[in-house]
């Protein structure tokens, strides 16, 4: 398998994007030369902190 990790990715998510949507996720990607994915959790994350400040 991969490399252990404290922090185990194990749940697997699909979703649908519109085309503007897709299309401001790679410009992330390639921006912050990061995953999809990685850009998926740093905007959940925000999204999470931004509802403790209301």
């Amino acid at each position: 398998m991969g490399r252990p990790t404290d922090n185990p990715k194990d749940i697997s998510l699909k979703v649908r994007l519109d085309k503007a949507t897709a299309e401001k996720l790679d410009e992330c990607i390639e921006e912050l030369n990061v995953s999809k994915a990685e850009v998926i959790r740093r905007g959940v994350h925000k999204v999470h902190d931004d509802l403790k400040t209301k």
